[in-house]
């Protein structure tokens, strides 16, 4: 156990004589802190964190990580739908290995025990869960945190608002702050409960989205479509009211001048009553004698609610970087046909996928062991959902075979042919030395120089040579 993971166990200042007497790298410690601490000669908290946001010691990754999770991911059903078609492919991945120098898959990846903290990161735990939850917290919160155990037997997801980076000085005062570890506030940094500090070499984070406005954080991709979720919460809202008045346009009911104040709200009480609510849709009204009805509102036809309603969902499934179509919103399904959601998925695939991949593996990769001339990889080989339908993967192979079939004939080894096709990689290419009969002179035999052959020879003319070798044959065969 290193003396920072040990230094968690206590709290500062309370137990600051305890620390000393019971940790004997006590001053490795302060040697430590003072370096870390310390700008331009001025020591940043005597023991506090330097952070970026002001007026306070920390920064957190996001403050409102609690208000999205309520309101924007269990609270509305366009926003989940999104966060779910992002999560759900990407969740199928594996993690690899793959050699420096290589560009591509097949025998390129390898794996080793060294991976088993990202296929087992906690008891019970798989790489799917795992990356679901990562999902999760990039949408909420912007910022995915994944620290090592003290003993290094499992991995620990942090939630996003209860971590703080510790950096080496003010963002706003200094020209260069960088990241010296992470802190842990179990309840969050204000809830006075346990904490765990973390060097870089336990601890990580994942920020596909920097924060234009932080330096090291991340933005959840709800933000930029806040606007367009309070629309939707409020068509939905709107939709809610519409049918909890009898699913009726508004009406606007006058009465005579002669009635009375008391007469007026009885008849408004006896009209409510009668008319609003659900169970009341669609029956008869009745109205006393002198009353006017006009109809003043606009049914959901009339509003074009669809419409308008789809163009919003289109906006939040474009934020999120999925197609509408397959997210399965309305606008994405009335284009539908088979051709456009293939091109769709490998849009998605190419332009999304891909890239949270390449993202997530670099930022991982410290708390794996990675072999010398590697480095972390993902593999999308068993990722259903990028995998083309049966005609195209027929021409696929189709493609592929007939590549490796000429490169074969055009004389390179066999092997490499192979693995540089499936690798992506020609530069795993190997020639054999041999060419193929094509690439020969007419009139050259296969092996001869070309130099000694004579240009003005009869190609017709016996060749003693090969008459001979006849002759002789045909005396063993009759022997």
């Amino acid at each position: 156990m290193s003396f920072l993971q040990e230094l968690t166990r206590w709290t500062t200042p309370q137990t600051t004589d305890l620390a000393r007497s019971y940790n004997p790298a006590w001053d490795q410690y302060v040697q430590w802190r003072e370096s870390m601490f310390t700008f331009q000669g001025s020591a940043y908290g005597g023991g506090a964190f330097t952070t970026t946001m002001p007026g306070s010691r920390v920064e957190p990754p996001s403050d409102t990580f609690a208000g999205y999770v309520q309101a924007c991911y269990k609270a509305n059903g366009v926003i989940f739908a999104v966060s779910m078609a992002r999560a759900r492919p990407f969740s199928e991945v594996r993690f690899k290995f793959r050699r420096h120098g290589q560009s591509g898959g097949g025998n390129d990846l390898f794996g080793n025990t060294d991976l088993e903290a990202l296929e087992r990161p906690w008891p019970g735990g798989t790489t799917q869960q795992m990356l679901l939850r990562a999902e999760q917290d990039i949408t909420a919160g912007g910022t995915f945190f994944l620290a090592r155990s003290r003993d290094g037997s499992r991995l620990l997801r942090r939630r996003p608002d209860w971590m703080e980076f510790i950096l080496s000085a003010p963002p706003d005062l200094a020209t260069e702050s960088d990241i010296l570890g992470y802190k842990y506030t179990a309840g969050g940094p204000l809830s006075r409960g346990p904490v765990a500090l973390y060097t870089l070499d336990d601890c990580v984070h994942w920020a596909p989205i920097p924060d234009p406005e932080s330096q090291y954080r991340g933005m959840s991709w709800i933000t930029p479509v806040v606007k367009e979720f309070l629309a939707d919460q409020a068509s939905t809202q709107h939709k809610l009211q519409f049918f909890s008045n009898a699913a009726t346009p508004n009406l606007a009911v006058s009465l005579k001048d002669t009635v009375t104040v008391e007469q007026f709200r009885e008849f408004v009480a006896a009209a409510k009553a009668s008319t609003e609510g659900i169970g009341n849709a669609y029956k008869t009204m009745y109205l006393g004698g002198g009353a006017d009805v006009t109809p003043i509102g606009t049914d959901l036809r009339q509003l074009d609610f669809a419409v308008t309603q789809g163009h919003g969902e289109t906006r939040v499934a474009a934020a999120g970087g999925v197609p509408p179509i397959v997210v399965g919103l309305s606008e994405g399904l009335q284009a539908a046909t088979y051709s456009n959601y293939g091109q769709a998925k490998r849009a998605y695939g190419d332009l999304f996928l891909r890239s949270q991949w390449r993202s997530f593996v670099g930022a991982v990769a410290p708390l794996v062991a990675v072999p010398d001339g590697a480095e972390l990889w993902y593999d999308a080989s068993d990722v259903a959902f990028l995998r083309e339908d049966a005609m195209d993967l027929a021409q696929t192979i189709s493609t592929t075979a007939a590549t490796i079939n000429a490169l074969i004939a055009g004389g390179f080894v066999p092997d490499s042919a192979v693995k540089a096709v499936l690798a992506e990689d020609l530069s795993q290419l190997k020639h054999s030395g041999m060419l193929s009969v094509q690439l020969q002179e007419p009139g050259v035999p296969a092996g001869a120089d070309p130099a000694a052959v004579d240009p003005n020879a009869d190609p017709n003319a016996p060749d003693p040579a090969s008459d001979q070798a006849t002759a002789d044959a045909l005396d063993q065969i009759g022997a």
